[in-house]
């Protein structure tokens, strides 16, 4: 009789373990998910910023559309995603191209002396300074969520609910590079 009581215990025991490792879980995912908002609402603001920056650079830079048909591209394409990770590159395309723009205002003294010019500098600064810290708050808890997938014992749990590794949002090599503008046309 002892022995039944202590396989009841056992079997209680790996239930309740299951439960609360499955709601941990559940609650890690969960919180990943809030912080890719919390990273795409900062990246959606930054695209709800260019249409008015190109549009007061259009009036200086007449002569460079390239740059800016680049920037309106990047910014459709940012939009036309569809997950998580195609955000995330395209973010990256529309860095770039915005990198470029903005060293447009050193060759135009005009532009660069323009308040709304710098009203929007400043409020795309502050932008980027936000997605900056969302992101390294999204990929701490990415980073969270990825080692109580992998990690013994609540794999275990992890391999038989399905849990998933989530992606980090990581910076493309192409925008650690200094981006190379030139004027000569």
């Amino acid at each position: 009789m002892a022995w039944l009581i202590g396989i009841i215990i056992v079997v209680v025991v790996l239930i309740l373990w299951y439960i609360t490792t499955y709601n941990s879980l559940i609650n890690l995912r969960n919180r990943v998910k809030d912080q890719w908002a919390q990273v795409d609402v900062q990246l959606k603001r930054r695209a709800d910023l260019i249409p008015n920056l190109v549009e007061t650079v259009k009036g200086y830079a007449k002569h460079e559309k390239t740059t800016l048909d680049e920037v309106i591209k990047a910014r459709n394409t940012f939009f036309s995603a569809k997950t998580p990770e195609e955000e995330m590159k395209n973010s990256g395309e529309l860095t770039q191209a915005l990198n470029k723009l903005m060293m447009l205002s050193e060759s135009y003294p005009d532009l660069k002396a323009n308040e709304n010019f710098n009203n929007l500098q400043n409020d795309l600064r502050d932008t980027e300074d936000k997605i900056s810290t969302m992101r390294q708050f999204y990929n701490d808890t990415v980073l969270k969520y990825n080692n109580k997938v992998e990690t013994i014992p609540s794999n275990i749990v992890a391999n038989i609910a399905h849990f998933k590794k989530e992606v980090f949002f990581e910076i493309a090599d192409a925008d650690k590079e200094t981006p190379k503008v030139s004027f000569d046309e």
